[in-house]
């Protein structure tokens, strides 16, 4: 009888004998809030009784729920700041591991779910179950050895006999060790592509097993949160089974396909695929070199064909701040299929639903074109923030200094990047009218922008105070070394949030 109780029994994960399907403790989205509309209705009148549940900052159930937009890095250190929150991450990255898995298998991108899914495991001491099977599901296969001594490391995993297994229960080991075993099976299923190891990732891997076998990314999501007793409520902003591809247009007309091509380029040769092999594309943006360049496009050529897949970028994360400038402006993104043409997926349905009963709305820091704006680029997603009666506040977390996507914003313009995204992708004809349509204004997307003080990007407090944004300077935590900026920090961010919240509120009033 025990394992029909979906509560975690204390220590769970020290017993060899648990199931490994015990639920994960976080509240899921009641379908009674979602579709009752006199519950939601009762639940907003009494926003100031809420408002005072905030006063408590331990960031747990009592306090105000919160959805996060976020890219898979950019907010991982904040997680702390939210409690009860759920996350919704792009699935379009093509960087990392996750171009080998993507270039090869196929699939929706998961390096940023599987970083956001590592990071919310909850803390346990060193040597315990539940820290050996984080370790494991962190660890990357080596980048400075051959191709050969990769893969012989990995045939130790997935058989068993690595040391990353020691201590983890045998149900678990097993059951993760299956959908290796799985893993494996679909990389000889193809093996003339010649997948590569080298920099692999062992979470990256299971997730996209998982994904394969149910078909479906959110199971496989389940499964991992299951696996480690996770807390973890994340949403793929799409939920397919196929590639994602982004794809972002100059000022000048010319366009740049895929998520590296736009943050973080690599060399490449001019080329086109003959192949009609649509079956690829990831996320993961925190990775090294390339050792094999035979495949290294991602861009459409001038000639007609198909997207040519990277071949196993790695990305090196300590050289993003040193970047070449596009060569001109960002002016809007979009989701391409294999061919190049533009295309206008769904957003999980989930994501809408969350927007109807969330208390806050938080447009996390990171990439601000290849991690926010692919999240809002999607239809129904600006109605369902505009119009939302829950969210009680809107906040763009800005970032400390610019990268190559934004060299040269102010804060202003992020925002307008944000309403123009989302404005686009409303566009809500009136027939009779000819050509007009309507638009929101920026404080139905945006109500609060939260900066650092010494930031590098410049804020014009008396500008965006004009479009309806209300701007909160927040202290941070200082720079680690002289010459760089300070970053946000869980507790202030928090301790912010909590304030403007109390604020707002007692104007209301």
């Amino acid at each position: 009888m025990a394992l029909l109780n979906p509560t975690p029994i204390d220590g769970i994960l020290d017993s060899p004998g648990s199931s490994v399907f015990d639920l994960p403790t976080y509240q899921g989205l009641s379908a009674d809030k979602v579709h009752d509309g006199n519950q939601l209705r009762a639940s907003q009148s009494d926003g100031c009784a809420s408002a005072r549940e905030t006063e408590g900052e331990s960031g747990g159930e009592d306090g105000p729920t919160f959805l996060v937009v976020s890219g898979g890095t950019g907010c991982n250190s904040l997680c702390s700041a939210f409690g009860n929150a759920t996350y919704v991450l792009p699935v379009s990255d093509d960087g990392g591991s996750s171009s080998e898995i993507i270039r090869v298998i196929g699939g929706p991108s998961v390096g940023d779910i599987r970083s956001r899914l590592i990071r919310l495991i909850p803390s346990s001491p060193p040597a315990s179950p539940l820290d050996s099977i984080r370790n494991l599901l962190a660890y990357r296969l080596p980048t400075n050895c051959s191709e050969r001594e990769a893969r012989d490391e990995w045939r130790d995993i997935v058989e068993g006999r690595s040391m990353l297994w020691s201590g983890i229960p045998n149900d678990r080991k097993e059951t993760i060790r299956g959908f290796l075993v799985y893993f494996e099976s679909e990389v000889l299923k193809r093996a003339h592509k010649n997948f590569s190891f080298l920099n692999g990732s062992i979470g990256n891997y299971f997730i996209a097993a998982a994904q394969e076998f149910f078909r479906s990314l959110p199971s496989a999501i389940f499964l991992f949160s299951s696996i480690t007793n996770s807390q973890a409520s994340i949403l793929p902003v799409i939920v397919t089974n196929h590639t994602v591809t982004i794809a972002a247009e100059l000022e000048d007309g010319s366009r740049l396909v895929g998520q590296c091509e736009i943050s973080h380029p690599i060399r490449r040769s001019p080329g086109v695929s003959i192949s009609f092999d649509a079956d690829a594309d990831d996320d993961d943006d925190d990775e090294g070199n390339n050792s094999n360049n035979n495949e290294l496009m991602t861009p459409i050529d001038d000639l007609d064909g198909t997207i040519n897949r990277p071949q196993n970028i790695f990305f090196e994360a300590t050289k993003k701040d040193d970047y070449d400038p596009l060569d001109c402006r960002i002016t809007r993104l979009y989701y391409i299929n294999a061919y190049g043409t533009e295309i206008h997926p769904s957003p999980n349905p989930d994501y809408i639903a969350h927007l109807a009963v969330k208390d806050v709305l938080v447009y996390s820091c990171g990439s601000l074109w290849t991690s926010i704006v692919p999240c809002l680029a999607l239809r129904g997603v600006a109605n369902a923030i505009a119009r939302s009666r829950s969210l009680r506040a809107k906040i763009l977390l800005l970032n400390s200094q610019n990268d190559r996507e934004t060299d040269g914003y102010s804060a202003a313009e992020y925002i307008m990047t944000i309403v123009r995204t989302l404005n686009v992708s409303y566009q809500r004809h009136y027939v009779g009218r000819g050509d007009v349509s309507t638009t929101y204004p920026a404080s139905a997307f945006i109500t609060h922008l939260l900066y650092l003080k010494n930031t590098t990007v410049p804020v014009d407090v008396q500008q965006i105070t004009a479009l309806g944004v209300k701007c909160v300077e927040v202290e941070g935590s200082p720079a680690e070394e002289e010459g760089k900026v300070p970053k946000f920090d869980a507790k202030s961010v928090r301790r912010a949030i909590l304030d403007l919240l109390r604020q707002d509120c007692a104007e209301c009033q």
